[in-house]
């Protein structure tokens, strides 16, 4: 059979591909930015991920989320992202956890089985909990941070959490976990200032005003990152 990564297999060599088809991924968070991540850890030969988001596709996806069809509406994001996923590598072992991870569960979940972890949620508690346990347990993670209210996806890039600016959920867990001794990790932000959104009549509740591109440059950003450093390709300071 030919080989579906051999282009990939051009740039990175074949003991790349063998340490990428050997690490096994988490993605917390499969929505507007964890889905693109995922896309890219899938096309590019990992194999195995694990998917963490209690959620369901809503019409509200439509118009940022990888997962989001209308043919998909109501599904579970994981099981839609888990089909993609072995639509793309068969060979990809998929596991899927429909879980809002919090503190108060965060033991179900053995982070030690990870060699990496992405963070792509938006709650600051589970976040912390996440790297506080990464950094524990010397399990590399990134941390996406703010996309939403945001227009320019030239302006995201990987940085120490300490380098951050302009990002208000940055700012917050920055803080917090400084009392807590821990100051560096890794994460995607953008120095962009947030945008104040456009009043909208059909706007449900207290949400943040996104679209299809910023969200997709930050997730492509993280999935290129966690395939370098998996590969020992690049280091940032």
């Amino acid at each position: 059979m030919q080989n579906p990564f051999v282009r990939t297999q051009m740039l990175l060599g074949k003991a790349a591909m063998e340490t990428l088809a050997h690490s096994r991924v988490a993605v917390f968070g499969v929505g507007g930015v964890g889905g693109y991540a995922v896309e890219v850890l899938a096309r590019s030969g990992v194999g195995a991920i694990d998917l963490i988001d209690p959620d369901r596709v809503a019409l509200s996806n439509l118009n940022r989320q990888m997962v989001a069809l209308n043919s998909t509406l109501g599904q579970y994001k994981v099981d839609v992202a888990a089909r993609r996923i072995q639509d793309i590598n068969p060979g990809c072992v998929v596991t899927t956890h429909k879980l809002f991870y919090r503190v108060c569960n965060a033991d179900e979940l053995d982070l030690s089985v990870y060699d990496y972890v992405v963070d792509c949620i938006d709650t600051v508690s589970a976040k912390k909990e996440l790297v506080r346990r990464c950094t524990r347990a010397q399990i590399p993670i990134i941390c996406s941070m703010g996309a939403a209210n945001k227009l320019d996806p030239m302006a995201f890039k990987v940085c120490d959490i300490s380098k951050t600016k302009n990002d208000p959920l940055a700012k917050v867990l920055r803080k917090q976990l400084r009392r807590e001794g821990i100051r560096h990790f890794k994460c995607v932000c953008s120095d962009e200032l947030p945008m104040e959104p456009v009043e909208c009549d059909e706007a449900e509740g207290d949400v943040p005003a996104t679209n299809a591109f910023v969200p997709a440059a930050a997730g492509l950003l993280i999935g290129s990152q966690v395939i370098k450093d998996l590969i020992q390709l690049s280091v940032i300071s």
